[in-house]
This record gives structure tokens, C-alpha cells and sequence, in this order.
């Protein structure tokens, strides 16, 4: 095994470190495993804390502008203060609970087209951290989840796109400060009333909250907009025979509820753009975090700096 991360807090002749995980694969509620391998370079180190995070690529917005940063969400101490000797070689066990909420990055083997996930190991020695390893990660779906995404395609859903965005949704309970939303082109069957449909699962112990968002396309007299289905499915109902029949009924229902609303003095509501749903109220669920650097949030760390290139745009549909 090559240790090729020196540890460059150190300086020339430092220790290096290498973390290796059991199976990069993983599920949300499940864990990853691996080890944190040290060698000592030529001269004695102390060491104040070996520790393990998951990061990822969150959009933010900022003002009128967007940009992508890296977010550290998931963090765990692997090892406390140690003295590693002159070529002293050490492995340090780990397992680390991958959270509920944690978006999923590949479906039937091919990533999701927009999708980074990483493991970083930090090394934080006196007055100085070195994120000196990175080790790229795959969430895969949940039973329900891929029962879900297999009635998009079963209707005829194309895959688009799929990323994060900062901020948390209205009414819905969250422990992380993103949500993933995978988007699709419309099949032909709804071509008329939806341009796009965006996804989002927020997944805990018992279930899944479903959030439906249709891009519904504007008619002769009336601009675009967005409207929202919220649905809540237990882990349990994996098994339901039909979920195209199931995710059918809740695209029909969440399309047709701006005709409802209008009938009730809502509308219409004129399309914010993508991104201008903000605070509670007819079409705006989705309530924004304040930015800052609460969820370890590195603004203006932009992902080639922080991945050193490890992670491209993986591309791929999971036709």
C-alpha cells in the first residue's frame, strides 16, 4: 500500500496517512467502515485528534447569485491525542453511522449526474489541520427509495439532474441543513400540464416524506409556476404492488391542485424562478437558512480545491 498523504503539517519528513474503507457502498441508517492507517515519518509526532466526516456539494444562494460549496454534515472522532514514533505504523479501526437524511448519490450502479459524496480524514495537530485524505462514496437507495425512482421510470421520467440546496423545507422535520432534489423531464403523458418534476426524499427511522414539485408550464394567459404534493411513506410500504399507480395519483393530484387554489382566491401566482421559494404560504415550502458557516459550511471553498480533483461530474442516467 502506497501512503502517498503526507501529513504537511508537519513539515518535510512527516508522518502520512491513508484511510481505506472496508466498501465505499453504503444506504442511509447504515454505516461505513474502514480504517485510519498512520506511518511515522523521521521524527517523533503528537498527534491531538484523528477524525472522520462526510462531505458533500451543497448549492447556496447568496444575495441574487448561486454558487456550489463543500459541507462537511456528518462528523466522528476516530482517535484522541497520540505520540506516533519514527516509521511507527498504526491502523485505527472506525465506523461511522451514515445519517437518515443522507442523499443518495447512485442508482443501479451509475451516479447521479450532479451527485459528490466523499469521506474526509482529519489529522488536527497543534495550531494546524490537515485534510490530508479523501475517499469517494456511494449512497445508494433505500427499498422505498428505489421503488420510488422505478415508477418515475416505469411512467416515463427522464433523469435530468440532481444536486443539493441549502435551507430547509417548510412544515417537513430535518436534521441536516440541505435537501436533495432529483429532477426529471416530464414523460409525454403529463407533457401538458408539468415542464419538469423535482423530488425530494427526506428519510428517518420510520419513513420517507415525499416532496413533489411540478414546474407546470404557463398557458395563454397565465405565467408558469410551481406547486408542491407532500406525501409521507413508511419504510414498510416497499412492498406495495403498483407504485407507478401510486406516484401517478400523487403527480395527478399535485397538478391539479393549483386549479383549487385558484378557486379559493390564491392565485395565480406568477413563477419566482427556481430558486425564489422562500417562507411558509401557498407555493413556498421551502424556508432558507441564513448563510454562515454553521453545518461546516466553507464559503468560497469551492469543490476543485477542496476534492483536489478527486471527483469530477460522474454523468450517467440509471436507465
Amino acid at each position: 500500500m502506497v501512503f502517498k498523504k503526507m501529513l504537511s503539517a508537519f513539515g518535510v519528513g512527516g508522518p502520512s496517512v491513508d484511510t481505506v474503507l472496508t466498501n465505499p457502498n453504503t444506504r442511509p441508517g447504515l454505516a461505513l467502515d474502514g480504517h485510519v492507517n498512520l506511518v511515522g515519518g523521521d521524527v517523533p509526532a503528537s498527534i491531538e485528534q484523528i477524525s472522520v466526516g462526510l462531505v458533500t456539494r451543497v448549492e447556496v444562494e447568496s444575495g441574487d447569485s448561486e454558487y456550489a460549496g463543500i459541507m462537511e454534515f456528518h462528523r466522528m472522532p476516530v482517535s484522541g491525542r497520540l505520540e506516533l514514533a519514527p516509521k511507527q505504523q498504526l491502523s485505527l479501526p472506525f465506523q461511522l453511522p451514515v445519517p437518515w437524511e443522507t442523499p443518495v448519490t447512485d442508482v443501479y450502479g451509475q451516479r447521479l449526474r450532479g451527485m459528490t459524496m466523499g469521506l474526509r480524514t482529519e489529522v488536527a495537530v497543534a495550531r494546524a489541520v490537515d485534510k490530508s485524505d479523501l475517499d469517494q462514496v456511494a449512497v445508494h437507495p433505500l427499498p422505498i427509495h428505489e421503488r420510488i425512482l422505478e415508477a418515475f421510470q416505469t411512467l416515463g421520467f427522464r433523469f435530468k439532474h440532481a444536486d443539493l440546496e441549502r435551507g430547509h423545507i417548510y412544515g417537513v422535520q430535518q436534521t441536516l441543513p440541505f435537501y436533495q432534489e432529483i429532477e426529471f423531464f416530464a414523460a409525454p403523458q403529463y407533457a401538458q400540464a408539468v415542464n419538469e418534476v423535482e423530488l425530494t426524499f427526506v428519510t428517518s427511522q420510520r419513513g420517507v416524506e415525499v416532496i413533489l414539485e411540478c414546474d407546470k408550464r404557463g398557458g395563454f394567459f397565465t405565467a408558469g409556476h410551481d406547486v408542491f404534493g407532500r406525501y409521507t411513506v413508511p419504510h414498510s410500504d416497499a412492498g406495495r404492488t403498483d407504485w407507478a399507480q401510486v406516484v401517478d395519483g400523487w403527480l395527478r393530484e399535485t397538478t391539479s391542485r393549483y386549479g383549487n387554489l385558484r378557486a379559493q382566491g390564491f392565485g395565480p401566482h406568477g413563477h419566482h424562478g427556481h430558486h425564489g421559494r422562500r417562507g411558509p404560504g401557498v407555493g413556498g415550502m421551502v424556508a432558507g437558512a441564513a448563510l454562515g458557516v454553521a453545518g461546516g459550511l466553507v464559503a468560497g471553498e469551492l469543490i476543485e480545491d477542496a476534492f483536489e480533483g478527486d471527483f469530477g461530474d460522474f454523468g450517467g442516467d440509471f436507465e
